[in-house]
C-alpha cells in the first residue's frame, strides 16, 4: 500500500483577504435586522412566528396606516366580507370559536385581527403611520437600506435591514377607472376601497360600476335603502359558493351561529376542530373542478346555471346574459349570498351596455342613453400588477418595477433573482383561488424562517433564487396552467385584468402548494458567504449544542425525533 500524506493541504482562499477561524461554536445565530412592510395578516403572522421560532432577530413592521388590520382596515364599504368560511379565515395559532356568521363581515375579521394583535402583544413590533418609500440594497453591507416617511410629521426617516419582507398584499393598490369624464360628476364618486362613511345613499338614485365580489356586495348592501340602483356589469360571472358548500346555508347563502353552537365550539375542542377538518379536507378535494375539460367542470357549470336561474326567479329579463359562458372559477366566484335576489328587486336596474362616459348628473351609455344619477360607486378593484409601489432597487441598482414592467416573474411566488434577502407574500403565481389566504401565509412564513435560520447559522451575507431556477418554474407553471380553467377566456384580475392572458396563479392545488414548501431546494439559491471559506460557520470546534443545560447526548433519545428538534 502507498503512504499517506497527512500534510496539511494548503488552498489559496477566494478571497485575497487571510482566512482567520471565528472563534464562535458551530450553531452560533449572528444578529439580524428583518423589517416587514405592512401589519396586515402576513406582518402579524411574522410577528407571532418570528419570536418563537428564531433568535438574535431585531424585527420591526412599518405600517402605512393609523392601524394594523391591512386590507379589512381599508375595506370599509357597506357589505364587505370575506367570502372564505369564518373559521377557515384564520390563524391556526389564534383560533377562534367565537365567529358569528359563516361568512364573517369586514368588521368582524378586523375586531378579529386586532383582538390577536393585543392578546399576543404584537404591537409592539409595529410602527403605524410609517410609510416605506424606497428600498435599496447595498451590496457591501449587505442590507436593504429603507427610507420611511411618518404620515403624520412628513419627517423622512432612515432604516436598513439584513431581510426584508414585502406585507403589503396583493389586493391593496386600489385605482380608479379609466371612464371618461370620472372628474366631472357633481355627485359623491366613491371607491370601495376608499369608502367615505359621510356619504348617504339613502333614497338616492345610485350607480355601481363593477361585478367583483366588492360590487356584489355593494350591490346587496345598498339595495334595500337606495330609491335607484343601477349597477353597471361589463361581463358575468359566477354567483356560487365555492368553498366548503355543503356548510354554508341553503344554496350557499351565509347564516348566523347560534349560542349553542358556538358554545359547542368553546368547549370541545375535539368537535370544533372535526368541524374545521370537514371545512378543509372538502375544500382540498375539488381541485379537479380547475382543470378546463374535466366531467366535474362540465356538471358544475351546469348545476350552478340551474341554480343561478332558480335565485333569479322565473321572470327576470337578463337571466342568460347574467350566467357566464366561461368556466366555473375562470373568475374566482362569490357566494353573493342575496346578489341574485337584490337584482331583481323593482328599485335595481342591471345595465350591460357600455359605458361611454360619465356627466356631470349621470352615466352616458355606448347607446346614447344617459342614466341620471345621484352618486357614483367604483368598484372596479385594484392594480395586480405586483409592480411595487415604489422603488425597490436591487444587485446592480435594478428597479423591481423595471424588471417587472412586462411580467412579474417569481420564484414559487415569493423570491425575486436580482433582489437578495427579500420575500414577497402572495405574489405573481401564489395559490390566489385556492382558498383561505391564512394557512398560505402562514407556510410561506414557516419556509422565510427557515431561509433566515439557514443564514444566521451559517454565515451567508446574502440569498437569492437563481435565474435559472425562477425561468424553469415559471415555463412549468405556464405550461400546466393551460389546462386549467384560469386559463380560459374571461376578464380576470388572476390574469391582470385581461381576458386572455397568462394566469398568474399556483400551478397545482392547495395541497400540491403546501407540499412544495415542505422541503426547500436550497440548490435553487444563489448564496453569498460573509466570509472568504464558505465552512467559517464551524467555528471553534464547539457546538452550541455544549452549552449549559443543554442535553448533551440528544442523540440517544428516540431515533425516530428528527435533529430540527434538537438544532433549533
Amino acid at each position: 500500500m502507498g503512504s499517506i500524506d497527512l500534510q496539511p493541504t494548503r488552498v489559496a482562499p477566494s478571497n485575497p483577504q487571510a482566512y482567520v477561524v471565528p472563534e464562535v461554536p458551530l450553531g452560533t445565530k449572528r444578529p439580524m435586522r428583518v423589517v416587514c412592510i405592512g401589519a396586515g395578516a402576513t406582518g402579524l403572522n411574522l410577528a407571532y412566528q418570528i419570536p418563537r421560532h428564531l433568535s438574535n432577530i431585531d424585527f420591526q413592521i412599518y405600517e402605512k396606516n393609523e392601524a394594523i388590520g391591512g386590507t379589512w382596515l381599508e375595506n370599509r364599504y357597506p357589505g364587505v366580507a370575506c367570502d372564505i368560511p369564518s373559521h377557515l379565515y384564520q390563524f391556526l395559532w389564534a383560533l377562534n370559536p367565537n365567529w358569528s356568521e359563516f361568512y364573517s363581515s369586514g368588521r368582524e375579521i378586523l375586531q378579529y385581527l386586532k383582538d390577536v394583535a393585543k392578546k399576543f402583544d404584537l404591537e409592539r413590533f409595529v410602527k403605524l403611520d410609517h410609510k416605506v418609500t424606497e428600498a435599496q440594497w447595498d451590496e457591501d453591507t449587505g442590507t436593504w437600506k429603507l427610507k420611511i416617511q411618518n404620515m403624520v410629521t412628513g419627517e423622512e426617516i432612515r432604516d436598513s435591514c439584513h431581510f426584508l419582507v414585502n406585507g403589503s398584499g396583493f389586493l391593496n393598490h386600489w385605482e380608479w377607472p379609466e371612464i371618461p369624464g370620472l372628474k366631472d360628476f357633481k355627485g359623491p364618486v366613491l371607491h370601495s376601497a376608499s369608502w367615505d362613511p359621510n356619504v348617504d345613499c339613502k333614497g338616492k338614485r345610485v350607480a355601481v360600476i363593477g361585478n367583483g365580489s366588492s360590487g356584489i356586495q355593494l350591490v346587496t348592501a345598498l339595495q334595500p335603502e337606495a330609491e335607484q340602483l343601477t349597477t353597471f356589469i361589463r361581463a358575468p360571472t359566477w354567483i356560487s359558493t365555492s368553498y366548503a358548500q355543503e356548510w354554508a346555508g341553503p344554496n350557499g347563502v351565509n347564516f348566523k351561529y347560534s349560542d349553542e353552537q358556538i358554545a359547542k365550539f368553546e368547549g370541545d375542542a375535539a368537535e370544533f376542530l372535526a368541524y374545521r377538518k370537514a371545512m378543509e379536507n372538502d375544500m382540498n378535494s375539488h381541485f379537479v373542478l380547475a382543470i378546463a375539460d374535466s366531467p366535474q367542470q362540465a356538471i358544475a357549470k351546469t348545476y350552478l346555471a340551474e341554480l343561478m336561474r332558480q335565485r333569479l326567479g322565473p321572470d327576470f329579463a337578463l337571466t342568460e346574459k347574467l350566467i357566464p359562458e366561461f368556466g366555473f372559477g375562470c373568475r374566482r366566484p362569490t357566494p353573493g349570498s342575496g346578489y341574485l335576489e337584490a337584482l331583481s328587486q323593482k328599485n335595481v336596474r342591471v345595465v350591460m351596455d357600455p359605458i361611454d362616459k360619465i356627466v356631470e348628473d349621470g352615466i352616458r351609455t355606448k347607446s346614447g342613453e344617459l342614466i341620471p344619477l345621484d352618486i357614483v360607486v367604483c368598484a372596479t378593484g385594484f392594480n395586480v400588477s405586483w409592480l411595487p409601489r415604489f422603488p425597490i432597487i436591487g444587485r446592480g441598482g435594478i428597479d423591481m418595477r423595471d424588471q417587472w414592467s412586462k411580467r412579474p416573474l417569481s420564484y414559487l411566488s415569493f423570491g425575486v433573482a436580482n433582489f437578495p434577502n427579500y420575500a414577497l407574500f402572495m405574489g405573481p403565481n401564489s395559490p390566489l383561488s385556492h382558498g383561505s389566504a391564512m394557512p398560505s401565509i402562514e407556510h410561506i412564513a414557516k419556509y422565510v424562517i427557515r431561509l433566515i435560520h439557514k443564514m444566521q447559522t451559517q454565515n451567508y451575507k446574502a440569498v437569492e433564487p437563481t435565474e435559472q431556477a425562477v425561468n424553469e418554474f415559471i415555463n412549468h407553471a405556464d405550461l400546466f396552467l393551460q389546462r386549467t380553467v384560469w386559463a380560459t377566456k374571461c376578464r380576470s384580475w388572476l390574469k391582470g385584468g385581461k381576458e386572455v392572458g397568462v394566469p398568474l396563479v399556483h400551478p397545482g392545488s392547495r395541497l400540491h402548494w403546501f407540499h412544495m414548501l415542505l422541503e426547500p431546494r436550497w440548490e435553487d439559491w444563489k448564496w453569498t458567504s460573509l466570509h472568504c471559506n464558505r465552512f467559517s460557520y464551524l467555528g471553534n470546534g464547539f457546538s452550541t449544542m455544549e452549552e449549559e443545560g443543554k442535553d448533551k447526548s440528544w442523540y440517544l433519545n428516540d431515533p425516530d425525533i428528527g435533529y430540527e428538534a434538537v438544532v433549533n
